[in-house]
């Protein structure tokens, strides 16, 4: 009695493990076979071939460089380039020589070739570059820096201004600086004031105009005076002398002028 449920359930192991086997080994026939019937209907598991070219679904790793004419992503859906190092992106010639070159790595993005544009949305010139030239086509040029801008060679514009309620500093360390136009150069300062500070000699110089100094009140401070009237009664009233090389000087009023008396400041 025993003996015959044991030999029933021995021989219901074996013919379990064996419906087991034949199921596993139909399982990778049929996955064999749909493989190799998407092989042979439109191309390779994620890789389909259609009329536009190659198809590719899913994440792929490429170990070799990949030459296409066009890579796109499907329509609404974005576009990843990974890389472990880097992404170049080069473009040859005809002859295999390298003309422009992109490379974003770790470092940061490098880009070369003969040059390099900018454009907005409308195709506006926005920012371009080559061996002659740097051109911001952009309305507003803003330098958020707390140094400013330094330029070592010279600069041409229309217009430099500040932005509203900071202060415009023009500015050389060690060297001098030079504003020039061919029709005129105009400094303004609608709220507020315009100062100009040197350590050695500030200059004025018109070759063939005048020099106008137009405001309700002019004052010339630390002018050098001159010796007290003989009579030695001191003067609140003054007069301003022009030497022949152009120095002033002043002298205390008189009933005539009294710039003779002090004539040794024109030394």
């Amino acid at each position: 009695m025993f003996w015959g449920l044991q030999y029933f359930s021995v021989n219901f192991t074996v013919i379990f493990y064996s419906v087991l086997m034949l199921l596993n080994s139909n399982y990778y026939y049929y996955y064999y076979y749909y493989n190799f019937y998407l092989f042979l209907q439109d191309g390779m598991g994620h890789l389909r071939i259609t009329e536009k070219g190659l198809k590719l679904e899913g994440d792929s790793e490429f170990l070799q460089p990949l030459y296409a004419k066009e890579i796109q992503s499907r329509p609404g859906s974005p576009l990843f380039l990974q890389s472990s190092k880097n992404v170049s992106v080069n473009i040859l010639n005809e002859k295999k020589q390298l003309v422009s070159q992109l490379i974003a790595g770790s470092h940061g993005v490098h880009a070369r070739g003969k040059m390099l544009e900018v454009k907005s949305s409308a195709g506006k010139l926005l920012f371009s570059a080559d061996d002659h030239e740097v051109v911001v086509g952009a309305e507003r040029l803003r330098v958020m820096g707390a140094e400013g801008a330094v330029f070592s060679n010279s600069v041409e514009t229309p217009h430099v201004r500040a932005e509203p309620f900071k202060e415009l500093r023009l500015e050389s360390p060690t060297r001098s600086l030079y504003m020039e136009a061919p029709k005129g150069v105009k400094i303004e300062a609608d709220a507020g004031d315009f100062q100009a500070t040197c350590r050695s000699d500030l200059r004025l110089e018109s070759k063939d105009g005048e020099i106008s100094l137009d405001a309700r009140k002019i004052k010339l401070l630390r002018l050098p005076e001159g010796k007290a009237s003989p009579s030695g009664t001191r003067q609140t009233v003054f007069e301003v002398c022009v030497c022949p090389n152009g120095k002033l000087f002043l002298s205390q009023a008189g009933t005539g002028s009294t710039c003779q008396i002090s004539s040794n400041l024109c030394l």
